[in-house]
């Protein structure tokens, strides 16, 4: 069910985008409402302490990161202006590789980690955003029972550290900067505006509600355990703060600096107000299912 709710999470926002910026200077950024910023969605969640049920926790988790390769993807795919095939195919060549070792039941990290450097490399110089390599190297880490004997448990706990309180910090700090000028607000009255802020507010739980209720209706999936209607629209919701994927989808659809301001504004409010309306929400059907 996440991964269905994931595409509704990406279709109908860039669908609402375009719906005003088709034809116009700023129609590449329909990416931009795709994306769910996870920590954010999952640390506002988190606010309601245990009063939310443990299959909501897990369902958004999963929608956001399913939703995140949604957008790393469409990034590999839509925003790349020129293809040099050969360093392509030497990077998926040695993917392969990795592969076939993953299948030997090879386990030692090494030959994985100096793959992994060599792909992002050919992958960089392939002209397909080497955010991708990542994504696809996960895939062929050796991963067992997931126990703690893994390998890709191994390196999930060296890795999260430097991850958390390095990379992550410096990843956003490089992408979010915002310079706010007197004249921000001008900005607010421009498609490009609009498509950010309906996408994200409107276009995330409508896309997200929509397309689980065909899923489950369809009979391609269930509705989790202890969860209604009511819970997936929160969900939604929580959904809609795109924050820095969203950001760093913008700097690379658009040139013009201006755009680019504007465009990170309008990310920052709408991405306030579904985490506000989100909260409150989930927070009022979860009181008030409690005090009946």
């Amino acid at each position: 069910m996440p991964i269905i709710a994931a595409f509704g999470g990406m279709l109908i926002p860039a669908g609402l985008f375009l719906a005003l910026n088709y034809g116009t200077a700023t129609q590449n950024g329909a990416g931009i409402p795709m994306a769910t910023d996870i920590a954010f969605a999952i640390g506002i969640l988190s606010l309601l302490g245990n009063k939310v049920p443990v299959s909501l926790k897990v369902f958004l988790t999963a929608l956001a990161v399913i939703d995140d390769l949604g957008a790393i993807i469409v990034i590999a795919i839509f925003y790349t202006s020129s293809i040099a095939f050969i360093n392509l195919a030497i990077a998926l060549g040695i993917w392969g590789l990795l592969f076939v070792l993953n299948r030997m039941k090879i386990n030692n990290l090494i030959p994985y980690l100096i793959g992994g450097v060599a792909m992002w490399y050919f992958m960089l110089n392939s002209g397909v955003h080497a955010t991708i390599t990542g994504v696809i190297l996960a895939f062929v880490i050796p991963f067992g029972d997931g126990g703690k004997k893994s390998s890709s448990y191994k390196l999930q706990h060296f890795l999260h550290k430097p991850v958390a309180f390095l990379i992550l910090p410096l990843f956003a700090i490089a992408n979010t900067c915002i310079a706010i000028e007197l004249d921000w607000h001008e900005g607010l009255n421009h498609t490009n505006t609009f498509g950010i802020v309906l996408g994200l507010v409107i276009g995330k739980p409508l896309g997200i509600l929509l397309f689980s209720f065909i899923g489950v209706n369809a009979g391609l999936c269930a509705l989790p355990k202890k969860l209604k209607w009511k819970h997936i629209l929160g969900a939604g919701m929580l959904g809609g703060i795109g924050f820095t994927m969203s950001i760093f989808i913008t700097i690379l659809a658009f040139k013009d600096p201006e755009i680019i301001v504007f465009s990170k504004i309008a990310i920052l409010i709408a991405s306030v107000l579904s985490g506000i309306f989100g909260f409150v929400y989930l927070k009022f059907i979860l009181t008030r299912k409690k005090i009946l």
